[in-house]
């Protein structure tokens, strides 16, 4: 089954808006090339976006203001295609299930949510996280 929507995880979107981050090409490559028409922000990668390149310790000279930050998730959000998810179904159900049936580290427990959100609604998660591939049903793609 194809999915309807891609739910990048927040490292896809960190990749894709610093040049300076590892993954940068590769996530120019999804943007451009393997990205489904919908490309979905959650409010867990939308805040983690506006939260991560507002740290100095990360961005260094690329480190941006909290209302620069702001306004690169509304640019990105006015782009044909994306937009923030509304969910359908939360997935908490499927969560609770995901965390009662494996043995998952606490660490994971966003990654869990962000499994869980996609499964329940069809969505595709994408990836650098090689973390997601414990969650059986799980349409991934593995970047």
């Amino acid at each position: 089954m194809s999915s309807t929507a891609d739910l990048p995880d927040l490292n896809v979107w960190l990749a894709l808006v610093w040049p300076e981050h590892n993954h940068h090409r590769q996530a120019l490559k999804y943007w451009e090339h393997q990205a489904s028409q919908q490309i979905l922000f959650c409010t867990v990668t939308a805040l983690g976006l506006v939260r991560l390149v507002c740290q100095p310790k990360l961005m260094g000279d690329a480190m941006k203001t909290p209302r620069e930050a702001s306004a690169l998730l509304e640019a990105f959000c006015q782009q044909p295609g994306v937009g923030m998810a509304a969910a359908e179904h939360g997935g908490w159900e499927v969560f609770h299930q995901l965390v009662r049936t494996n043995n998952l580290p606490a660490r994971l427990c966003t990654d869990t949510h962000l499994a869980a959100l996609a499964m329940a609604n069809g969505w595709r998660l994408v990836s650098f996280d090689q973390d997601f591939k414990r969650f059986e049903g799980l349409e991934l793609l593995s970047l």
